[in-house]
């Protein structure tokens, strides 16, 4: 296809038609922070005890019927077990007193066979007290968050396909309708079974229609604004979202109707469909040049520019190219060592992102206002990296927010109960790290590989991270064993990574690799200290959202 930042440079680098474009597009990420991370209040589990009937018990009875037991070097009520409710009953109809006329120590014990008895002083109901998802069934809160980064993983496989064959603008709205109807269906579940199902299809509509936006938008926007719209738009915008969540989340605490508004809001979205065009781009490489035209055409109306009598002068037909696959990433050594250091990245940092995400609930305080905290913590992280983008090495810049990322969190175990706001500030620092090292390591991943196995590259990390994200609830699950050790494990994998870190090749002001022969050789741990120089075109290019011919 012919150069098609140079047929339509005359629409200029901003202008009204571009704002107006990014704007719209960007609010469609807002309605990701809701839905993306609900689970924090719908998975929640309140404080719990057996449910004890109504029965002939003394208040004395009927107090201590709980057995008191050690977590955490605290003493607390049992959640899953009680004194045999027989032998109990039978004590306080003779008229013995617990604790001076019966060792309780000595009373046997059984499981909750009446049910549990839910606190309702944070929320109303939830998953967790709707299905009894405790104890011996607790294990079901982290499967049910999992399935939404599962339905991730199958939405990055075919959001592509789809789009492509479709177009950018339908896969966004149909992606949209979609999200909107499984996250309605999914407040009528009227099973966890059925709720995990629904949880599948909201993660994959939801990453399909954010893979979409982000294309669209990139094939939209002029080169200026499509670097701001890649690095600053579609996360700040998310974090609108996310932001918003704890308050709508305070404000109704039954969650199916939690969910049913949710789902409504992306009914604000339909007018959109009148105001965000197809991707002209997607419309010339399918031939439907005269709609591509329309479009450039109102687009330099709304700039105020005169267009020329036919824009796209240059060839449309798409050279045929080699087309690269995993095989060929497996093949070299050294792309093959680079992948594997890559692919543990991303999956440390997913961990640690999502871990920190899922924890809010979990933490002391307010739940409503450690989730707000979390995510506002992730405003100043975005602008921070792509500041230090534009000047830093990629390599350092990642290790040191690797380090703060990892780093605090082994140091949240030695902060005493009281002092539970030094925590939380040390886990919103552990998270401001983990969301600018994700910031970075997309930049920087997309500046190792080649052209040609950019996108091959791209998509395998990106499969890593969501099998990072699949893990993430789990690592948060070890906290109803020990609560010190999803930090002891987010932080040791983390630091690890942060090691391996360092053997990547440096990208900073090199310029970007087209061919695999072109291509950096990692540190010495694959390749040896010999260094490659890298010439193309006699060009430079600081970020891959620069280059002409990226593919995103």
């Amino acid at each position: 296809m012919g150069d098609y930042d140079e047929e339509t440079a005359f629409l200029g680098q901003t202008g009204p038609y571009f704002w107006t474009t990014f704007f719209l597009l960007n609010t469609v990420f807002v309605s990701t922070g809701f839905n993306g991370l609900y689970m924090v209040f719908v998975g929640a589990v309140p404080k719990h005890h057996c449910l004890i009937p109504d029965s002939n018990l003394t208040e004395d009875w009927r107090n201590a019927i709980i057995p008191i037991t050690r977590v955490n070097g605290e003493e607390v009520q049992s959640k899953c077990s009680r004194y045999r409710l027989d032998v109990v009953r039978n004590l306080s109809a003779a008229g013995y007193v617990p604790g001076r006329d019966v060792n309780l120590t000595s009373l046997e014990q059984e499981r909750c066979l009446d049910g549990w008895n839910y606190s309702k002083e944070i929320y109303q109901s939830n998953i967790v007290t709707e299905w009894d998802l405790v104890c011996d069934n607790q294990w079901k809160v982290p499967f049910a968050s999992s399935t939404l980064f599962v339905g991730y993983l199958f939405g990055s496989l075919i959001s592509g396909q789809f789009s492509d064959r479709f177009g950018r603008k339908k896969a966004v709205f149909f992606s949209l309708a979609a999200q909107c109807v499984s996250v309605l269906l999914q407040s009528f579940s009227q099973s966890w079974k059925m709720f995990c199902i629904m949880y599948l299809f909201v993660g994959a509509s939801q990453i399909s229609m954010y893979i979409s936006a982000f294309v669209l938008g990139t094939e939209l926007l002029s080169k200026t604004m499509r670097v701001i719209f890649a690095t600053l738009g579609a996360f700040l915008y998310y974090c609108i979202g996310y932001m918003t969540l704890p308050w709508i989340a305070y404000f109704i605490r039954e969650w199916r109707t939690f969910l049913a508004v949710l789902s409504m809001t992306s009914v604000v979205y339909i007018p959109l469909w009148w105001f965000i065009p197809e991707s002209p781009r997607w419309l010339v490489t399918q031939g439907r040049v005269e709609e591509a035209e329309i479009i450039v055409r109102h687009a330099a109306r709304k700039n105020k520019v005169t267009a020329p009598p036919i824009i796209f002068t240059g060839s449309l037909a798409i050279s045929p190219n080699r087309k690269y696959t995993m095989v060929d990433i497996m093949k070299s050594n050294n792309i093959r060592c680079i992948t594997l250091m890559c692919l543990l990245l991303w999956m440390a940092i997913n961990i640690g992102y999502f871990g920190l995400s899922l924890n809010t609930s979990n933490l002391s305080g307010n739940p409503f206002m450690n989730c707000f905290l979390s995510a506002i913590s992730e405003v100043p992280a975005y602008i921070i990296s792509t500041w230090l983008l534009k000047k830093c090495p990629r390599r350092v810049l990642l290790t040191v927010f690797l380090i703060i990322g990892g780093g605090v969190l082994p140091l949240i175990q030695f902060i005493p109960k009281t002092l539970h706001y030094v925590a939380l500030a040390l886990e919103m620092t552990g998270k401001f790290g983990f969301t600018m090292a994700f910031g970075v390591v997309y930049v920087y991943t997309a500046e190792i590989y080649p052209t040609v196995l950019r996108n091959v590259g791209m998509g395998m990390c990106s499969s890593a991270a969501r099998i990072g994200s699949i893990t993430a609830p789990y690592v948060i699950y070890l906290g109803t064993y020990n609560k010190v050790l999803p930090y002891v494990v987010m932080g040791s994998i983390t630091l690890a990574s942060s090691v391996v870190n360092y053997f990547l090749p440096e990208t900073l002001n090199r310029d970007l690799p087209e061919t695999v022969e072109q291509m950096q050789d990692c540190q010495p741990l694959c390749s040896g200290p010999k260094r490659r120089k890298l010439i193309i075109n006699g060009g430079r290019s600081d970020s891959p959202l620069q280059e002409n011919k990226s593919e995103i």
